[in-house]
């Protein structure tokens, strides 16, 4: 605990600000609601140092999904960091899962019920890809690549440079909104500020895992769920250029994996070469017939299902800025699918990718050998509209149409004699995509916040190109469900050195303060 939290300075708890600014005067609420932001905005200015150091302290505990005690310590972390802000917090649990951070917050006289949603899991590392350990959380002046230089933490009162970057696993993906949100429940305790609007958190363990238990927590705990008006999303990025963003959806996900099979074991390429088939051959010439050169899918039927968007999507997609020439410099592309479609209008559409391949060895280890498999993982991001089983039926019928005997399992001799091309097929798990109308009034006033808060212009996405179970909270729990990205667009989500720029923190901290204070 930080001397500052360890201050002996009388303060009032939390939820007993909450009930006794109830009884205060509606001027004096209205006072403390608009103060949201500007309390959050001054805290972090004067606590900076402190702020970056509890960060570091989150971002130091391993939680990749698969890791059930790493996962465990961090729900604790999380638990006894609302108990100490006096904020009740509890873990929702389920056999073998992953526990729920949990917290309700009841405002007295607020009229509506906001639920934000955050994981604080993270996706797997190799170590020796990163140019420092994935949870030592490094500071640099600057984004690595562009020549910035590690330096230590700052001290309390040091200035502090929004372009200074911090290195860890899940510093972007995403422990930076829930760091954030600590912070401004500080700031408002220290204030007197209330929020507006009754609150819950709910910080999923295993969103990098897929959700898997996720909506049997949702149903096992509907009745307290039940009455939420919007769920915010606290995950992802904002636009490439930097902007601040709002989405009104994600896309859905599912995928495959198809295996092709030549001999049953790896030839001599000299012995049998130009006489025994080459699966590397086969599944490159089947993975060829999916798309065309311009990236559109060739698969029967692969975009009859999308619905299209309304007036108001297609209002805000007019009003994005034109940044596709730049983006392409920054990744060294010199064309795009479907150009001259842009980006924003390509996540619109379903996708096809292939995520990975493999058949034999390469480099220092490739052998002169035909090997007997090649493997493709597929990757299917979904729009509004496409069933993620049917979409997965539509390439199983492509796969059959180029000639190919689709099995389940490893095919046995009678099969393999049976059929001159074999292909296994492996579907994994997936869910839809969701999306919700930018007209209802609650968005108005969630938009009209988060202008306030960003200083500069809003954009207004109609949704994600990434993925996220909103559906469940669209359809099983039927309320609004917004995406609310804060962090820097090149934080290598996912990837070694992932970061987090400072001033994306900043931005999520005000945010926060903002959302959490918007007038009823």
């Amino acid at each position: 605990m930080s001397d500052h939290r360890r201050s002996s300075r009388v303060r009032k708890p939390f939820i007993t600000t909450l009930l006794v600014l109830a009884f205060l005067g509606v001027s004096d609420r209205m006072s403390a609601q608009q103060d949201g932001l500007a309390v959050a905005r001054a805290y972090r200015e004067a606590h900076g140092a402190q702020v970056l150091a509890e960060f570091v302290e989150l971002l130091a505990l391993p939680n990749v999904a698969s890791d059930a005690t790493g996962i465990r310590r961090n729900a604790d972390f999380l638990v006894a960091q609302l108990r100490d802000l006096d904020i009740s917090a509890e873990l929702l649990s389920l056999p073998g899962a992953p526990p729920i951070v949990f917290a309700e917050m009841r405002v007295p006289g607020a009229t509506r019920t906001l639920a934000l949603y955050a994981h604080y899991d993270g996706q797997p590392v190799d170590p020796s890809r990163w140019r420092h350990g994935p949870w030592e959380s490094t500071l640099y002046t600057g984004a690595m690549e562009q020549g910035g230089q590690r330096r230590p933490l700052p001290a309390p009162g040091e200035r502090i440079d929004p372009e200074w970057r911090i290195y860890a696993r899940s510093a972007g993906d995403d422990k930076a909104p829930i760091a954030a949100l600590l912070q401004v429940f500080r700031a408002f305790r220290e204030a007197g500020v209330t929020p507006t609007s009754n609150l819950i958190l709910f910080f999923e363990g295993e969103e990098e895992a897929g959700s898997p238990h996720l909506r049997t927590y949702l149903e096992a705990h509907r009745a307290r769920l039940a009455g939420v008006d919007a769920w915010l999303f606290l995950d992802g990025p904002v636009h490439q250029s930097g902007q601040p963003q709002i989405a009104f959806g994600a896309r859905g996900v599912t995928g495959l994996e198809v295996t092709v099979y030549g001999a049953t074991r790896s030839l001599h390429s000299g012995h049998y070469g130009n006489w025994a088939p080459v699966p590397g051959e086969m599944l490159a010439e089947l993975l060829a017939s999916m798309k065309d050169e311009r990236g559109t899918v060739l698969i029967d039927g692969f975009y009859d299902s999308v619905e299209p968007i309304g007036p108001a999507e297609r209002d805000a997609l007019a009003r994005l800025p034109a940044y596709d020439e730049e983006l392409k410099r920054e990744l060294g592309l010199s064309w795009t699918e479907g150009a001259p479609a842009t980006l924003a209008e390509r996540l619109l559409l379903p996708s096809l990718t292939v995520r990975g391949l493999e058949s034999g060895n390469v480099g220092a280890l490739t052998r002169n050998v035909i090997p007997s498999t090649a493997t493709a993982a597929l990757g299917v991001r979904l729009v509004k509209g496409n069933d993620p089983d049917a979409m997965l039926d539509l390439v199983e019928a492509h796969i059959r149409q180029q000639g190919f005997h689709i099995v389940r399992d490893e095919p046995d001799q009678a099969t393999r004699l049976a059929h001159a091309k074999l292909a296994k097929v492996t579907r994994e798990g997936g869910y839809p995509a969701a999306r919700t109308p930018m007209d209802l009034p609650i968005v108005q006033r969630l938009i009209a916040a988060a202008r306030r808060a960003s200083g500069r212009e809003l954009l207004l996405m109609p949704g994600l190109g990434g993925s996220l179970p909103l559906y469940l909270f669209t359809d099983l729990l039927d309320a609004a469900a917004v995406v609310v990205p804060v962090a820097n667009h090149d934080d290598n989500q996912h990837a070694p050195d992932e970061n987090l720029r400072v001033g994306n923190l900043w931005y999520a901290i005000d945010l926060f303060g903002a959302l959490l204070t918007m007038p009823q």
